[in-house]
């Protein structure tokens, strides 16, 4: 790593430093990426080792410049360290060691990254047994030798963790494990107690604190607490530049001591002086100190959070420390600190409602009380500096955002809190703050005018946040006072949003008390004369839960409704359209068989009239998108409306059906399909459809046939067995369409359709597995799988490789059905049989895919899929990894990291446990994946064949 001389120092990282200037620079994009591959390529290269060194060398290089070496020079120890002989690493490790004295006062960015280095080397060096005392020893014993031990000691632990990353067995990562960490751990404790106690200044470092944070699990957080140690992270707490950091160490401490009846000693220790920092909180809060008031209410939450149990067990002694945290609640003024305590509300919770602990909770009824009141304050709107009602968070749309979906999270609290003390307790509280702002404010309201109106809105969003928690039947005091209130109150957007949305939550309860039903439904209604879109699309939800709730006791309201559903539709976002639509389906769908045709009809009609207009009018993709829109409101009444009759009566669901089928099918005919399914229909619904499919190549018609597939297969309910074949041919029909179309245009032009056709087929291969499996279909369609894992979208791979993982369970004697029958030979033959000639083609695009371009969460799937073919195949699957790893791009894989795999592989499959062999290729999969992010050329010989289809 040493150079040879300034002048051939320059001359090697000259052209580095000249793609970092352009990349750094406004230069041409086209300039930039060129640069930017340059550096790419230099980062994997060789002579990467050479140039980094002499540029940490270079006395006259800026930051930036020996940040980016030192950074290549991380990524060079952590992928590329079979590069380099391994008798040149224990050189490696003086010159690094060397840099580190360099560097021990900064930049912290290059020390830190230094320091990343020689841990990583430390690990992989598995002959370097001395590891912490030669970095001590070697660094010296000065406050920034000091600093800079510290940094190396603080990482060193969190890059073992992550050794996975790094190339070792799991056996050689496990056992330097314990040289590193276990063996040592001792030793780290006395070396942080003896800088801790060199001076002042070191006991407040925050490396310190960091470096302790970072050995706790290792050194045992009971030998931390019972040492010296103890009293610098309390001190700490003292030090603003180490406040934070002392924070951090305090709650993974306390993360240790979670099994309290392990470290009850050291929560002995721990509780009275984290109690005695209680005064904090006020004194943090007086002086406005929001990042110090945050701090102490973390280290309350999660010492609540730790010791949960033994404020259970103990709630006298412990109660200090639940009044401390509700304390904290109490006065976050600036609403910052309170979402830290909410895990411990709920995690108490958790424990309170135990029926064992009903003595526990009558203690902390008060403290669950007082937190009611607490979060219904918070939830409260904040007053504008500027006065502007219609901009509350002056112009910051960041933290209104926040507070939206804090004040969510605080109704989950609300829901805790009527486990705790009982729904109606809680229902009262904010009764009594609607009471009190009628009382004070009620005289002075008017339309558009609420003075104070936030502490009216904050009740009734508590209101809301509580209704899953109140029993529609048993409730019968508090709600029947406020319903009255809610349905009086003058307009105001946000009270009125509020208002119907707590509406919205007890429709329920509305239904279990009819009286209230009137004065409810016209409440809704009268909302949708607003001219807030945020107030409609309550409403939109309101009638919606409303019809769908009360949809017994609406029969003599049918014709109100249904009026009114036709005069607001068109008035409708897309999103509300579709919840009233829900809502008044669900309604025609409650009414007596005799009279559901009659409402489909006054319902459904006028949206198929709307449907009639707009395709006559579509021309561009703005009226397509408007018909595809009506086209789902009728989808949903037919979703929601399906009577079920007797054999031999006419259905009502499909009397409606035959009457707008035409409609429906000009439309298929033309550009769209819809999803309403019914027998008598099929024959004609599966000639458009497949019709459809071939004109235009459109996923939507295999979702379809997807949907009749799984509505009418072989052994549904009421479905013969020729209906049942036909569906198959149907099937048949579609897949020979696909595969043309695949044969026709690459998979990068159809991954909406491949997602939609192994979706198909992962259906079809469910219900008609036999078939299938021994027709010839399914060896082209295996092969329409493997050239679609070319694809980079998760949702096709996802589609693909879960069609890959079942079609291979049939070669065994599980496949993934649920009639119990046993599989057949010829099937598992089958199955066999096209393996054996395409299982390797299938293994190479497997691990390739999980080598170079599949999503992270295709993994699981994809190691899925090789785990079938080890089953499968055991005896062929380690020849066919071994021609894969010959395929892979020159230099990205060195011949005894592949022969130790195919060891390991072998092994497993030997002892007979492949479970291990599908960990055992992911984990290879990844680290490639890491050290070869993009490849280094091209693919090369791994790139996939193109897809042939002559059917």
């Amino acid at each position: 790593m040493a150079a040879d001389g300034a002048g051939t120092a320059s001359s090697a990282f000259g052209p580095v430093l000249e793609a970092l200037k352009v990349m750094k620079g406004t230069g041409e994009r086209s300039q930039k990426a060129e640069a930017h591959t340059f550096l790419e390529t230099f980062q994997k290269s060789e002579s990467a080792w050479q140039t980094t060194g002499a540029m940490l060398q270079a006395s006259n290089l800026a930051p930036e410049e020996l940040l980016f070496a030192a950074t290549t020079l991380k990524g060079k120890i952590v992928y590329d360290l079979h590069q380099l002989p391994r008798e040149t690493l224990p050189g490696l490790r003086d010159s690094l060691l060397a840099l580190l004295a360099h560097f021990k006062s900064g930049p912290r960015p290059i020390r830190t990254q230094l320091c990343v280095c020689l841990a990583d080397l430390a690990i992989q060096m598995l002959e370097w047994k001395n590891v912490i005392q030669l970095v001590v020893s070697t660094l010296g014993s000065d406050s920034e030798s000091g600093t800079c031990i510290l940094e190396f000691l603080r990482i060193l632990p969190e890059e073992v963790t992550e050794g996975r990353k790094i190339n070792l067995t799991e056996e050689e990562l496990k056992v330097r494990t314990e040289e590193l960490l276990d063996e040592n751990a001792q030793q780290v404790l006395k070396l942080l107690i003896g800088y801790s106690q060199s001076s002042a200044s070191a006991a407040t470092n925050p490396l310190l604190l960091e470096c302790i944070t970072s050995w706790l699990r290792e050194v045992g957080a009971a030998d931390v607490v019972k040492s010296p140690l103890l009293d610098v992270i309390f001190h700490a707490l003292a030090s603003e530049p180490a406040f934070d950091s002392a924070v951090e160490c305090l709650c993974a401490i306390f993360v240790e001591t979670r099994e309290v009846d392990e470290y009850m000693d050291s929560v002995a220790l721990l509780y009275p002086r984290v109690l005695a920092l209680r005064p904090k909180i006020v004194e943090a809060s007086a002086d406005e100190d929001l990042e110090v008031f945050k701090g102490y209410t973390r280290i309350f939450a999660e010492a609540g959070e730790a010791w949960v149990v033994l404020i259970i067990r103990a709630p006298a002694e412990f109660r200090g420390l639940v009044e401390a945290i509700l304390e904290c609640a109490a006065r976050d003024k600036d609403k910052e600190a309170v979402s830290l305590t909410f895990k411990f509300w709920y995690e108490l919770k958790l424990l309170l409602t135990i029926e064992r602990n009903i003595e526990i909770r009558v203690l902390m009824v008060d403290i669950y009380s007082k937190l009611v009141d607490i979060m219904i304050k918070h939830l409260e709107f904040p007053a504008p500096e500027s006065g502007d009602e219609t901009d509350l968070f002056d112009g910051d749309r960041e933290q209104e955002d926040k507070f939206r979906e804090y004040r969510h999270s605080m109704g989950d609290v609300l829901k805790d809190c009527c486990e705790v003390i009982g729904p109606t307790e809680c229902l009262s509280k904010a009764f009594v703050l609607i009471q009190r702002w009628v009382t004070s404010y009620g005289s002075q309201a008017a339309e558009n005018k609420l003075p104070n109106w936030q502490e009216l809105e904050a009740p009734l969003f508590s209101m809301r946040s509580m209704g899953s928690k109140v029993d529609a039947k048993e409730e019968n005091t508090i709600l029947p006072q406020i319903m009255p209130l809610i349905v009086q109150i003058p307009y105001h957007e946000k009270v009125r949003f509020q208002s119907i949305m707590a509406v919205a939550r007890y429709t329920e309860w509305v239904a279990a008390h009819p009286t209230f039903l009137d004065s409810q439904l016209q409440f809704i209604i009268s909302a949708f004369n607003s001219n807030s879109p945020e107030v409609i699309r309550a409403a939109a939800l309101a009638l919606k839960f409303f019809c769908q709730d009360c949809r017994h006791l609406l029969g003599g309201y049918m014709e109100q409704i249904q009026q009114f559903y036709d005069s607001i539709l068109d008035k409708l976002v897309t999103s509300s359209q579709e919840e009233v639509t829900e809502g008044v389906a669900s309604l025609v769908a409650a009414q007596s068989i005799d009279n559901i045709f009659k409402y489909f009809k006054l319902f459904c009609d006028p949206v198929v009239e709307r449907l009639k207009r707009s395709a006559n009018l579509a021309q561009d993709d703005e009226g397509k998108l408007k018909v595809a829109d009506q086209l789902q409101l009728v989808s949903i009444f037919f979703d929601y409306i399906a009577p079920t009759t007797p054999p031999g009566t006419e259905n009502p669901g499909v009397q409606y059906c035959a009457e707008v089928f035409p409609i429906l099918g000009a439309l298929v005919d033309n550009f769209l399909t819809c999803s309403p399914i019914s027998a008598p229909l099929l024959p004609i619904l599966a000639k458009m459809l497949t019709t459809g499919f071939a004109k235009s190549r459109q996923g939507c018609f295999l979702w379809t046939t997807d949907a009749i597939v799984r509505e009418f297969a072989e052994g549904a309910e009421y479905v013969d067995k020729e209906t049942s074949d036909q569906i198959y041919a149907f099937f048949e029909h579609q897949a020979l369409s696909f595969l043309r179309a695949l044969n026709d245009l690459p998979p990068v032009d159809l991954p909406d359709v491949i997602e939609d056709f192994f979706r198909l087929v992962t259906d079809a291969l469910l219900y008609y597995p036999n078939r299938l499996i021994l027709s010839e279909l399914i060896e082209p369609i295996l092969r329409a799988a493997m050239a679609s894992l070319t694809l980079q979208q998760t949702e096709p791979l996802t589609a693909t490789l879960h069609f890959l993982r079942d079609f291979l369970q049939y070669g065994g004697d599980n496949p993934p059905n649920s009639s119990g029958e046993k599989n057949p030979p010829e099937v598992k033959a089958a199955v066999k049989k096209l393996i054996l000639v395409e299982g390797e083609t299938l293994t190479q695009a497997i691990l390739t895919g999980m080598m170079f371009h599949f999503t992270r969460d295709c993994f699981p799937d994809a190691s899925g899929v090789l785990l079938g073919l080890v089953q499968l195949m055991p005896n062929e699957i380690t020849q066919w990894i071994a021609r894969t790893l010959q395929k892979l791009p020159a230099g990205t894989l060195q011949q005894v990291e592949a022969q130790r795999l195919l060891n390991r592989t072998n092994e497993v499959i030997q002892a007979d446990t492949p479970q291990k062999v599908r960990y055992l290729l992911q984990d290879f999969t990844n680290s490639y994946r890491r050290r070869n992010v993009a490849p280094r050329e091209g693919l090369g010989r791994l790139e996939a064949t193109r897809f042939r289809f002559n059917g």
